[in-house]
């Protein structure tokens, strides 16, 4: 007999100097909390995380959802189905508490090698938005500890300085010793995007992420069909629920890639319905993690440790935060590690 209940735990970020204005303080999150009557000690933990401005999650529906959520449990009904598409956290949170609490609340998911800690996950190093001198530090700090993918937040800065820092990487570093990745996040207007895209494949990029703003169908098939450097599509994934528009959107765009963020696209589920979709367009696809604490982390991690990679994958950010849950979760060589032998330390405020 299930019984659930909800905690609120903001995550707050660390802000080194150089960092763009406007960017996140904190990032909210909850976690929803199961338990079995049959299972007694026993907690299934999933994380239900929002970004604002991304999430189409309605932060001032959020706790009303999350109540209706646990009342409906606790009274033994079913959680509403259509409520899915409109709040793909909690959506993503109920999955991976369910699979926890199977998992006997131990936060291993899937029981593999790289929980078992035996592998890891390959992961880019990613550099954030920021002026010149805060970008070139970041990227100094991943190539010193080892990153050979690196992702660029781009767009923040004025164009010619961005160009000067790839200028500068790949005058010291070429396309075969270091991979170079770019997230535009939609900042260039449509009419100025196919010269801007030129003027960056000079410097062999692996791919742009998001070049104009999502919502653009034409627009963005155009740029994928031309584009001298591959297109990646990301915002434009969020907020598609249904299997015969995921099909239609990436039979329409043609992408050379798909990036997704689980949380921010209704779950484990949906992401393995995009997987599929992109598998049969022959589109490659790489996850990500959309500033999740370690709980959320882990549960993104795990899912991709069931694929068979080939390309290093987007699972790092759990280092931004001051006040993390403590986790087996280690980066080292620029990859995520699951360390088995060491423990979590879970602290929840303000149960519901």
């Amino acid at each position: 007999m299930l019984k659930a209940t909800w905690a609120y735990y903001p995550l707050h970020f660390k802000q080194p100097a150089g960092t763009s204005r406007g960017v996140l303080q904190s990032k909210e999150s909850w976690f929803l909390l199961l338990t079995d009557a049959e299972k007694p000690g026993i907690t299934g933990v999933g994380e239900c995380s929002l970004i604002p401005g991304l999430s189409i999650d309605k932060r001032e529906h959020v706790e009303s959802k999350l109540d209706e959520l646990c009342r409906n449990i606790n009274q033994h009904q079913s959680w509403q189905i259509e409520n899915a598409p409109y709040f793909p956290s909690i959506a993503f949170g109920l999955e991976t508490a369910l699979l926890d609490l199977h998992a006997g609340g131990s936060k291993i998911l899937h029981e593999n090698d790289f929980t078992n800690g035996q592998r890891g996950i390959s992961i880019n190093g990613l550099v954030w938005m920021g002026d010149l001198a805060f970008m070139k530090k970041q990227l100094a700090e991943k190539i010193e500890a080892g990153y050979r993918c690196i992702k660029l937040k781009i767009g923040a800065i004025d164009f010619a300085s961005e160009l000067e820092l790839l200028r500068g990487i790949r005058n010291e570093f070429n396309a075969e010793t270091i991979e170079i990745r770019v997230d535009a996040n939609g900042a260039f207007a449509p009419a100025e995007a196919p010269d801007k895209l030129k003027r960056l494949s000079a410097f062999h990029l692996h791919s742009i992420e998001q070049p104009i703003r999502q919502g653009q169908h034409e627009l963005m098939a155009e740029l994928c069909a031309n584009s001298p450097i591959p297109v990646a599509l990301d915002e434009e994934l969020i907020g598609v629920h249904h299997d015969a528009d995921r099909k239609l959107l990436l039979n329409t765009i043609k992408p050379a890639y798909i990036i997704l963020k689980p949380s921010l696209l209704g779950g484990i589920y949906a992401a393995d319905q995009w997987v599929k979709h992109a598998e049969d367009e022959h589109i490659g696809w790489w996850a990500t993690s959309a500033l999740e604490s370690n709980i959320g982390l882990n549960a993104i991690a795990q899912w991709v440790s069931t694929k068979p990679l080939s390309i290093p994958q987007g699972l790092g950010t759990g280092q931004l935060f001051t006040n993390n849950i403590a986790s087996p979760l280690r980066i080292r060589n620029a990859q995520l590690y699951y360390e088995a032998g060491l423990d979590w330390q879970l602290k929840f405020h303000g149960d519901a």
